[in-house]
């Protein structure tokens, strides 16, 4: 049965609008590249755990290549009962949807029948589509599940989406986000524009999905010129791979940055930070090899704190980049501050427990 975002449980709806800690969920495997159900299982237990307000399931940093695998269905059903199981709070559910309009319509029913939300909708399979047709399949799968746009950077994929589609897409009624991901700051305003034009920016929260610019994105007012003059809109919260590692001290720089907006002074160490979390992220997500080992680099972490018992991706061929595992291990133990390795070694026995 098709879900409109009026129907979404109070609670959902208004942490998405507010804005929150998402984090990307990531795949747990054996040592035979197999599912590991119980790692999976923990992992989500420790994004719970850290009090984030939703998770991102099926999406990028959960590999793509899961649906190849048959798995697709497999790691939505865990993370939608670990949740369940874990915790009463209402959490935000939100699946990734790929392919063309065939198997994202699919893939949304799925999410549905377990229960998600909303749909994180890729568009990397439209490549080549007019912009009509990109919108004509926006709106088929909106039809089935609220959207949660997503701009992904091209360097992982994506595609180049002006203003104009923007604004299109936010003329469709059941879109209730965009994570804005272009690492690219002329096209993040973009997005905001088309927002702006559309009338949407109290129906649709921005999420900051730029991994090299999350705090700043957070601490900074996004102004636009329109056709009726400036509009400023704010990036609520952040849909992030980065937020999948040290995810309870996510929550916690979120909690400061709503401060701080709230009283109009930023502490000069809030952007300390901000800068600090971008050198981290620049280790992690292998920014030195063009991405090569982001998925692999918030594996490794995992795998130091002792969540994964491994880095193993899909892809045989995907692991860290030559001297990234050192860089991790250098920003780690610069910016103590910004892991969360002592919350993770006080719960993590609790979260494998069967």
């Amino acid at each position: 049965m098709a879900l409109h975002l009026n129907r979404l449980p109070p609670g959902v709806r208004s942490a998405i609008a507010e804005g929150a800690v998402i984090p990307a969920h990531p795949l747990a495997l054996d040592a035979d590249r197999g599912f590991d159900p119980r790692r999976q299982r923990a992992l989500t237990r420790y994004y719970l755990d850290s009090g984030v307000g939703g998770l991102a399931v099926g999406v990028h940093a959960t590999q793509f290549a899961i649906r190849e695998a048959g798995l697709y269905p497999a790691v939505l059903e865990s993370a939608a009962k670990a949740a369940a199981n874990w915790t009463t709070r209402e959490v935000a559910m939100i699946a990734g949807l790929c392919g063309r309009t065939a198997q994202a319509l699919a893939e949304a029913r799925a999410a549905l029948a377990f229960g998600y939300h909303a749909g994180l909708l890729s568009l990397s399979a439209m490549r080549g589509a007019s912009e009509d047709e990109l919108i004509g399949h926006c709106a088929a799968v909106a039809a089935e599940i609220p959207l949660v746009g997503f701009y992904l950077q091209p360097a992982a994929g994506g595609i180049r989406l002006g203003e104009a589609f923007w604004r299109r897409f936010a003329g469709i009624d059941n879109v209730l986000a965009i994570k804005v991901a272009p690492f690219d700051r002329y096209r993040t305003l973009e997005v905001a524009a088309g927002v702006a034009a559309a009338g949407a920016e109290e129906r649709i929260a921005l999420y900051t999905g730029n991994d090299d610019h999350i705090l700043f994105d957070l601490l900074s007012p996004l102004t636009v010129a329109g056709d009726d003059g400036a509009a400023c809109l704010r990036i609520r919260g952040g849909l992030l791979g980065q937020w999948s590692v040290w995810t309870s001290r996510a929550v916690e720089m979120l909690a400061r940055v709503r401060e701080a907006t709230a009283s109009g002074a930023v502490p000069v160490e809030l952007l300390a930070d901000a800068a600090r979390l971008t050198d981290c992220n620049r280790a992690i997500f292998d920014a030195a090899n063009g991405f090569a080992g982001c998925i692999p680099g918030c594996h490794e972490v995992l795998r130091r704190q002792g969540l994964l018992e491994g880095i193993w991706c899909l892809d045989p061929e995907e692991t860290l980049s030559p001297g990234q595992a050192d860089a991790i291990a250098r920003v780690a133990g610069c910016y103590p501050e910004m892991t969360d390795d002592a919350f993770v070694r006080a719960n993590l026995e609790r979260w494998l427990h069967e």
